[in-house]
Protein backbone atom coordinates (compact mmCIF):
# COMPACT_ATOMS: atom_id res chain seq x y z
CA UNK A 1 0.00 0.00 0.00
CA UNK A 2 2.86 2.73 1.22
CA UNK A 3 4.90 1.67 -2.04
CA UNK A 4 2.31 2.14 -3.96
CA UNK A 5 1.33 5.69 -2.17
CA UNK A 6 5.21 6.65 -2.98
CA UNK A 7 5.04 5.42 -7.12
CA UNK A 8 1.98 7.81 -7.53
CA UNK A 9 3.57 10.43 -5.72
CA UNK A 10 7.14 9.88 -7.83
CA UNK A 11 5.32 9.99 -10.70
CA UNK A 12 3.63 12.92 -9.85
CA UNK A 13 6.72 15.02 -8.87
CA UNK A 14 8.05 13.77 -11.83
CA UNK A 15 5.28 15.78 -13.58
CA UNK A 16 5.29 18.58 -11.75
CA UNK A 17 9.47 19.03 -11.29
CA UNK A 18 8.86 21.73 -13.92
CA UNK A 19 6.55 23.70 -12.38
CA UNK A 20 8.19 26.71 -10.01
CA UNK A 21 7.45 27.15 -6.37
CA UNK A 22 6.11 25.55 -3.36
CA UNK A 23 3.86 22.86 -4.89
CA UNK A 24 7.11 20.87 -6.17
CA UNK A 25 8.80 21.26 -2.97
CA UNK A 26 6.12 20.22 -1.11
CA UNK A 27 5.57 17.33 -2.80
CA UNK A 28 8.98 16.03 -2.43
CA UNK A 29 8.76 16.87 1.01
CA UNK A 30 6.08 14.32 1.22
CA UNK A 31 7.72 11.86 -0.76
CA UNK A 32 10.97 12.05 1.48
CA UNK A 33 8.57 11.49 4.81
CA UNK A 34 7.01 8.70 3.28
CA UNK A 35 9.50 6.87 2.58
CA UNK A 36 11.38 7.67 6.10
CA UNK A 37 8.42 6.32 7.59
CA UNK A 38 8.49 2.61 5.65
CA UNK A 39 12.01 2.11 7.14
CA UNK A 40 11.60 -0.48 10.06
CA UNK A 41 11.84 0.82 13.39
CA UNK A 42 13.76 -1.42 16.00
CA UNK A 43 12.22 -2.90 18.71
CA UNK A 44 12.97 -4.87 21.80
CA UNK A 45 15.85 -2.98 22.65
CA UNK A 46 15.97 -2.53 26.45
CA UNK A 47 18.25 0.30 26.74
CA UNK A 48 17.90 1.88 23.49
CA UNK A 49 19.14 5.47 23.48
CA UNK A 50 18.67 6.28 19.35
CA UNK A 51 19.50 5.14 16.31
CA UNK A 52 20.54 6.10 12.74
CA UNK A 53 18.95 5.21 9.46
CA UNK A 54 19.93 6.67 5.90
CA UNK A 55 18.97 5.65 2.43
CA UNK A 56 19.82 3.43 0.45
CA UNK A 57 18.73 0.76 2.80
CA UNK A 58 17.18 0.07 5.90
CA UNK A 59 20.25 -1.09 7.96
CA UNK A 60 19.78 0.80 11.04
CA UNK A 61 22.68 2.02 13.58
CA UNK A 62 21.73 1.49 17.31
CA UNK A 63 22.48 3.39 20.10
CA UNK A 64 22.16 1.59 23.23
CA UNK A 65 22.86 2.34 26.92
CA UNK A 66 26.34 0.28 27.87
CA UNK A 67 25.53 -1.12 31.26
CA UNK A 68 27.61 -3.25 32.90
CA UNK A 69 26.77 -6.94 34.41
CA UNK A 70 26.19 -5.01 38.00
CA UNK A 71 23.68 -2.89 36.67
CA UNK A 72 26.09 0.29 36.13
CA UNK A 73 26.85 2.19 32.93
CA UNK A 74 29.94 1.49 31.83
CA UNK A 75 31.76 4.93 32.16
CA UNK A 76 34.80 4.02 29.85
CA UNK A 77 31.87 3.38 26.83
CA UNK A 78 28.87 4.27 27.87
CA UNK A 79 27.18 3.75 24.83
CA UNK A 80 27.01 0.84 23.10
CA UNK A 81 26.53 0.98 19.02
CA UNK A 82 26.14 -1.60 16.40
CA UNK A 83 24.05 -2.68 13.01
CA UNK A 84 20.46 -4.59 13.19
CA UNK A 85 21.24 -5.27 9.55
CA UNK A 86 17.77 -5.61 8.56
CA UNK A 87 18.75 -6.69 4.68
CA UNK A 88 20.18 -9.71 6.40
CA UNK A 89 17.12 -11.00 8.22
CA UNK A 90 17.52 -8.69 11.13
CA UNK A 91 21.02 -9.85 12.16
CA UNK A 92 23.10 -7.46 14.61
CA UNK A 93 26.64 -7.05 13.31
CA UNK A 94 29.40 -4.55 15.16
CA UNK A 95 30.68 -1.94 13.02
CA UNK A 96 33.79 -2.54 11.57
CA UNK A 97 36.74 -0.21 12.40
CA UNK A 98 36.28 2.30 9.53
CA UNK A 99 32.48 2.79 10.46
CA UNK A 100 33.60 3.32 14.45
CA UNK A 101 36.50 5.65 13.45
CA UNK A 102 34.97 7.75 10.03
CA UNK A 103 31.43 7.59 10.48
CA UNK A 104 28.74 6.40 12.65
CA UNK A 105 31.24 6.10 16.05
CA UNK A 106 31.15 8.37 18.96
CA UNK A 107 33.20 10.76 20.94
CA UNK A 108 32.65 10.88 24.15
CA UNK A 109 33.81 13.28 26.55
CA UNK A 110 32.91 12.33 30.66
CA UNK A 111 31.17 15.63 32.24
CA UNK A 112 30.24 14.70 35.65
CA UNK A 113 29.50 10.88 37.28
CA UNK A 114 26.38 10.98 35.46
CA UNK A 115 26.57 12.85 32.43
CA UNK A 116 28.28 12.74 29.05
CA UNK A 117 28.99 14.69 26.07
CA UNK A 118 28.85 13.39 22.63
CA UNK A 119 29.82 13.96 18.88
CA UNK A 120 29.49 11.65 16.28
CA UNK A 121 32.88 10.88 14.49
CA UNK A 122 31.99 11.86 11.41
CA UNK A 123 30.30 15.65 12.21
CA UNK A 124 31.91 17.42 15.17
CA UNK A 125 29.22 20.43 15.12
CA UNK A 126 26.28 18.55 16.52
CA UNK A 127 26.88 17.82 20.54
CA UNK A 128 24.41 15.36 22.05
CA UNK A 129 24.32 14.32 25.98
CA UNK A 130 23.70 11.26 27.81
CA UNK A 131 22.35 12.45 31.26
CA UNK A 132 20.04 10.57 33.77
CA UNK A 133 16.41 12.84 33.98
CA UNK A 134 14.54 13.68 37.23
CA UNK A 135 13.27 9.36 37.65
CA UNK A 136 17.18 7.89 36.89
CA UNK A 137 16.52 7.21 33.55
CA UNK A 138 19.41 7.85 30.71
CA UNK A 139 18.76 9.83 27.74
CA UNK A 140 20.44 11.66 25.06
CA UNK A 141 19.56 14.96 25.20
CA UNK A 142 19.86 18.03 22.12
CA UNK A 143 19.06 21.18 20.85
CA UNK A 144 15.81 20.69 18.35
CA UNK A 145 15.05 24.07 16.69
CA UNK A 146 16.21 25.67 19.83
CA UNK A 147 14.14 23.16 22.48
CA UNK A 148 16.13 20.42 24.53
CA UNK A 149 14.90 17.20 22.90
CA UNK A 150 15.24 13.89 23.81
CA UNK A 151 16.95 12.22 20.87
CA UNK A 152 14.96 9.35 19.25
CA UNK A 153 16.30 9.32 15.37
CA UNK A 154 18.45 10.11 12.79
CA UNK A 155 17.91 9.96 9.43
CA UNK A 156 20.60 10.79 7.03
CA UNK A 157 19.75 11.37 3.30
CA UNK A 158 22.66 10.28 0.64
CA UNK A 159 22.66 10.81 -2.91
CA UNK A 160 25.59 9.24 -4.50
CA UNK A 161 29.22 9.78 -3.48
CA UNK A 162 31.24 7.33 -2.96
CA UNK A 163 32.09 4.66 -0.56
CA UNK A 164 34.21 6.89 1.38
CA UNK A 165 32.65 10.06 0.38
CA UNK A 166 29.35 9.71 0.14
CA UNK A 167 27.29 12.74 -0.77
CA UNK A 168 25.20 13.53 2.40
CA UNK A 169 22.37 15.75 1.39
CA UNK A 170 20.75 16.11 4.59
CA UNK A 171 20.21 14.83 8.45
CA UNK A 172 17.50 15.08 10.17
CA UNK A 173 17.46 14.95 14.07
CA UNK A 174 14.16 13.60 15.70
CA UNK A 175 13.42 14.21 19.26
CA UNK A 176 10.80 14.76 22.12
CA UNK A 177 10.39 18.12 23.55
CA UNK A 178 11.37 17.48 26.76
CA UNK A 179 8.65 20.30 27.74
CA UNK A 180 5.82 19.94 25.54
CA UNK A 181 6.07 15.94 25.16
CA UNK A 182 6.01 16.69 21.45
CA UNK A 183 7.75 14.79 18.56
CA UNK A 184 9.85 18.04 16.78
CA UNK A 185 12.70 17.57 14.30
CA UNK A 186 15.72 19.54 12.88
CA UNK A 187 17.41 19.48 9.45
CA UNK A 188 20.48 19.74 8.84
CA UNK A 189 22.40 20.48 5.94
CA UNK A 190 26.56 19.84 5.96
Amino acid sequence: MIKGIISILLIIKMFTAAIPGQASVALTRVVTELQNDTLPVPKNIKNLLFYVQRDPNSNTVIYELNLMANGKLNEKEPVKIYWIRYTEKGIHRDLNYFQRKLAYGLNVKKLSSDSFELQFVCYSKLTLTLSKDAAGKYHVYTDINQKIAILNRVFVRIDGGTFWVPNVIYADLIGKDTVSGKVISRRIKP
